[in-house]
């Protein structure tokens, strides 16, 4: 698991463009979903252009302590698939 903010940037990084899913805590038992596509990493925030068949607003943004805190996860397609794959063997 990624220790560090500067860790959980580089590895996002890697992953600009890419679809993802990003499941957040919205309360005590509240979980919202969005999945979109990672646009941009800065400093302290990383963006999310959300897919508009799903959600009625274009961009939401996170901070890396999201991560870090396990306030949001992060499923990216290409891991998903990987993983399919994998037990289909």
């Amino acid at each position: 698991m990624p220790t560090s903010l500067e860790t959980i940037k580089s590895n996002l990084d890697q992953h600009l463009g890419e679809n993802l899913t990003v499941v957040a805590q919205a309360g005590r038992k509240k979980v919202i979903r969005r999945r979109g596509k990672l646009s941009e990493t800065f400093h302290s925030v990383f963006v999310v252009d959300l897919d508009q068949n799903e959600n009625s607003f274009e961009r939401v943004s996170y901070s890396y302590a999201d991560l870090l805190t396990k306030s949001i996860d992060i499923t990216f397609d290409s891991d998903a698939d990987s993983a399919e794959e994998a037990d289909a063997e």
